[in-house]
């Protein structure tokens, strides 16, 4: 997101990533970065100059006086838009030097003592040809490689800590994807590297007026390295006075920041929690898988009708959970739920006929797949044969993918094979055991929903997305844990469902009030936590359909 005059048609400003700044961010921000009257400071498309004004009146009350175009300069390379913020600036007597240009033309180099602002906020889709491939070389030319999937923010970041001096402050309104994006990994490793103090700000409630993207407030300071991450969470923007801060310590470097959205307290009762002996992470029980990869899934997952049609003989199909998650809901899906859904027309069939000697009717559909361009999809041409599916399994458990509410752990009970849609577990050991049975209700617990909204990604519909790696890291109770509290499990799986909130809070109380100790405040927090973290990403679903 980027500071961008009201008047600029929304379509235009919305190519340009740039969307209009609230005063009280910006003034925030340019209090806490400017500390001396003899301040230079830079801002990096700098839209309407929202920041170089409430710059210049920071070091107006630090008792700077005459010409501050030696101290104060911003870059805007929409021309429009620098005009328009040369004579804002300039109609409240202020005479900062703003440019027409690339930010990323600018030479690296340590000039400045602070650099603020609101970088464009273009998601990768749209950031494309030169303009994404000269971010990627100035990002690697600080040592930061950015995935294909960067957001044209992150190479922003880097850019501009290279014009700071080495005790400068980088004071930025970034979209939340900071905290909780895979491809943001090595921008929060390299802040952690470039800075001795990191603080975040975040925000119960969207900040941005007819923006649904959250928001968060970085301000990054001196020479680094630094091991901790200041974290603050504020209401609104009106709420950003004295606000309290906690230290947090990630494990990586790379890891997720999403702990920056808790509260101290919360954060800190589910860490002890989730760290202590009675808790694990889902890799403990056994690994995670993608479910099988077709390529194609309208062409390779049939119903049973459609095998019958084409004459595929049995042999030559597996039986598979049918694309898609909705069918488990519960915490098993049996052979008589595959075969109603298989019944009910649901494609529930896997092609995968061997790869030596397809039968006849098998040709006929392959040659089906390569008349109608199945066969160059990118996942079938680059396997031989293309129409032989790997990585085709029967999993212990099925672990959803994409979530409205929390993941699922759901056993495997059919004996089927899955789609990527959903993963697959495979247990061993004493995990094998006791976990098709018991571990989809210990998994049925508040501190592992709350673990599941830290190390999963919230999408902008609401959903929250798990890959198998992110699955995991789920915390999840211990196998002792469970075998020492297989009883009354078992008496969960057996007895009445009853609501999903039900169901959790009878799982607390066995496992964590009894099992782990927890205390009901310690267990009301962690659930408050959950419901905030919920709560965020589905009102940023209502957000976007408005």
């Amino acid at each position: 997101m980027k500071g961008a005059l009201r008047q600029h048609p929304a379509s235009g400003r919305k190519g340009r990533g740039a969307f209009f700044t609230p005063r009280a961010a910006a003034r925030f921000i340019a209090r806490w970065a400017v500390r001396s009257a003899s301040d230079r400071l830079f801002e990096p498309a700098c839209g309407e100059a929202v920041f170089l004004l409430e710059a210049a009146r920071a070091l107006g009350e630090l008792g700077a006086e005459g010409d501050l175009a030696g101290r104060l300069r911003g870059v805007e390379m929409h021309p429009p838009s620098a005009e328009r913020a040369r004579a804002r600036l300039a109609s409240v007597g202020i005479a900062a030097a703003v440019d027409a240009g690339d930010f990323f033309d600018e030479a690296a180099g340590p000039r400045y003592d602070a650099v603020i602002g609101n970088p464009p906020y273009v998601r990768y889709q749209s950031f494309q040809g030169e303009a994404r491939a000269k971010a990627r070389r100035i990002a690697l030319s600080a040592g930061v490689p950015l995935t294909g999937l960067a957001s044209s923010w992150a190479a922003f970041v880097v850019h501009a800590a290279q014009l700071l001096r080495p005790d400068g402050r980088l004071g930025l309104v970034l979209p939340a994807e900071l905290l909780t994006v895979n491809y943001a990994a090595s921008v929060r490793r390299f802040l952690m590297d470039r800075f001795a103090s990191v603080h975040l700000v975040t925000f119960e409630e969207l900040v941005f007026p007819g923006v649904s993207e959250e928001v968060v407030l970085l301000l990054a300071q001196g020479q680094g390295p630094t091991a901790r991450i200041e974290l603050s969470q504020a209401r609104d923007l009106d709420d950003l006075d004295g606000l309290a801060a906690f230290a947090w310590r990630p494990s990586d470097p790379d890891d997720k920041w999403t702990p920056a959205l808790l509260s101290g307290e919360a954060f800190a009762t589910y860490a002890e929690a989730a760290a202590g002996p009675g808790f694990g992470r889902l890799s403990d029980w056994g690994q995670v898988d993608l479910g099988a990869v077709t390529g194609n899934n309208g062409f390779f997952a049939l119903s049973r009708d459609g095998a019958r049609e084409r004459g595929i003989p049995l042999r030559e199909l597996r039986p598979i959970a049918p694309p898609g998650s909705r069918h488990l809901p519960g915490p098993a899906f049996t052979r008589q739920d595959w075969e109603r859904l298989a019944g009910h027309g649901r494609s529930a069939l896997l092609f995968h006929p061997p790869a030596a000697r397809p039968s006849v009717a098998a040709r006929r559909y392959i040659a089906e797949g390569e008349r109608t361009g199945v066969a160059e999809g990118y996942k079938c041409r680059h396997r031989r044969p293309w129409w032989r599916v790997p990585g085709v399994r029967e999993p212990d458990l099925f672990v959803t993918y994409m979530n409205h509410g929390a993941p699922r752990l759901v056993r495997n009970a059919a004996g089927v094979s899955c789609v990527n849609s959903v993963h697959g577990l495979t247990l061993a050991g004493l995990a094998a055991e006791l976990g098709p049975e018991l571990l989809p209700f210990a998994a049925l617990n508040s501190l592992t929903r709350l673990g599941a909204e830290l190390v999963g990604r919230a999408y902008g519909g609401g959903l929250l997305k798990v890959e198998p790696r992110e699955a995991e890291a789920l915390p999840v109770p211990s196998i002792d844990v469970v075998a020492a509290a297989a009883e009354p499990l078992a008496a969960l799986a057996i007895g009445p469902a009853g609501a999903p909130d039900e169901l959790v809070h009878a799982v607390d109380e066995v496992l964590l009030r009894r099992h782990l100790g927890l205390s009901a405040a310690e267990l009301a927090s962690i659930r408050q936590a959950r419901e905030m973290l919920h709560g965020r990403r589905r009102r940023r679903a209502r957000g976007r359909r408005a």
